[in-house]
């Protein structure tokens, strides 16, 4: 059996934390602050861990 390959845009989106959870940027926080307002920019600063039902597909690609 080849290596399985990491996928290259989800080891760029989800880091994995110590205790196994996947980490996740919210939507919406990348660029274009100027048209949002200040709370809004606050709101989107933490990450936060992927939803359960999405976490098994996730950890597929990223072959964990």
């Amino acid at each position: 059996m080849p290596k399985m390959k990491t996928h290259s845009g989800a080891k760029k989106r989800f880091k994995v934390t110590g205790s196994g959870k996947i980490k996740r940027q919210r939507a919406r926080h990348v660029h274009k602050f100027q048209e949002r307002s200040k709370r809004h920019s606050r709101r989107l600063v933490p990450d936060i861990v992927v939803a359960p039902a999405d976490a098994a597909k996730v950890k597929r690609l990223l072959g964990k």
